[in-house]
């Protein structure tokens, strides 16, 4: 082979493994919101003004829910406690506004993914955390058994929401008029629902099941057996401007589904992470790979999510779960039992 000939093989080579070699290359992490929530030693995530499952208050003022998890996780990863974090409750008619002005790091609101958030609201949509549908209650004395009967019908839901968006593409396409009395906040939407003010009640499936658990759903109200709008992906948002911050995000979720993949619990988490012989388990807790650095915290973030708050499992059976709500786990199982929770390889 000829000397020239030679020189760009190899350089061909050497640049082929440099694309498929794992790029461990230990690079500063610029992050204007990341830099923001280490100066300033909290983090300050929007969550729901308050819906069992999502994000609500327990009997002591303590925050709870899956949407509260993830903050406190985020935090752990961060700052190394889940309690330096400041929660902002947000409406569903302000919450893109509230993020996109600054006043919060993250959004993580019970709250879909869509494609105008994403592109007209220039917003990233990192993960989603909860998998659901648009669902219907409605008075019994109506016989509804489909959407299309509920024509003429005025259902109370929340203002600024795909749920209002759904009703109006579902009209057009049916050629039917389902009317919509529009509120802030779902307790006030349902209570007007249960005083006669509006034919039924419409949500995601979660928080559906958060009013009928809760808010003492009346004898007289059923479920419609359809739902409208498809699949409604639900997760965290974060500003377009900060592609690593968003990265960090993304990854903290990834962390929670991870540890439940790998087996680790709360309860486990410590044994587990001792001395560990498992590639996985060990990039997991930080012993190798530098993955913490790659996103701009340290390389024990991930082993302080699953010690702290535990695998996404365990967070959802805790707030949707047995634990909680009672919804079954349906779509949100991992991607290997037959669910939609799925996460990249962890190298």
């Amino acid at each position: 082979m000829r000397p020239i000939l030679k020189a760009v093989c190899r350089a061909a080579v050497a640049g082929f493994i440099g694309l498929t070699a794992p790029a461990h290359a230990q690079t500063p992490v610029k992050s204007p919101t990341l830099d923001a929530v280490k100066k300033r030693g909290e983090l300050v995530c929007g969550i729901d003004t308050g819906i069992p499952g999502y994000a609500f208050q327990d009997s002591k003022g303590e925050w709870q829910g899956l949407d509260v998890a993830y903050c406190r996780a985020l935090a752990d990863a961060i700052l190394g406690s889940p309690t330096k974090i400041k929660f902002i409750g947000t409406t569903s008619k302000v919450r893109f506004s509230v993020l996109a002005s600054g006043e919060i790091d993250v959004l993580i609101r019970d709250s879909e993914h869509s494609f105008g958030r994403n592109t007209a609201l220039a917003l990233d949509e990192p993960a989603v955390n909860f998998f659901t549908a648009q669902t219907f209650m409605v008075k019994k004395s109506l016989n509804v058994k489909a959407l299309k009967e509920l024509d003429g019908a005025t259902i109370c839901v929340l203002t600024g929401t795909t749920l209002e968006t759904n009703i109006a593409d579902y009209n057009r396409a049916n050629k039917i008029t389902i009317k919509t009395l529009l509120f802030d906040k779902p307790e006030e939407a349902f209570a007007a629902a249960d005083s006669g003010r509006c034919d039924g009640y419409t949500d995601d499936g979660g928080s559906v099941a958060a009013a009928r658990s809760t808010m003492k759903v009346p004898a007289d109200w059923t479920f419609v057996p359809e739902t409208i709008g498809g699949l409604s992906p639900l997760g965290s948002f974060t500003r377009q401007d900060d592609p690593a911050w968003t990265r960090l995000v993304k990854w903290v979720h990834f962390a929670m589904l991870e540890a439940e993949t790998l087996g680790i619990t709360k309860a486990n988490a410590a044994q587990m992470g001792a001395n560990p012989t498992d590639p996985d388990v060990r990039r997991f807790f930080g012993l190798e790979g530098n993955f913490g650095q790659l996103l701009g915290v340290d390389n024990e973030w991930s082993a302080r999510i699953a010690k702290d708050i535990g695998n996404y499992g365990e967070v959802y059976e805790a707030t949707f779960g047995k634990g909680g709500l009672g919804l079954p786990r349906g779509m949100n199982n991992l991607a290997i039992n037959g669910g939609l929770q799925f996460l990249p390889t962890w190298h």
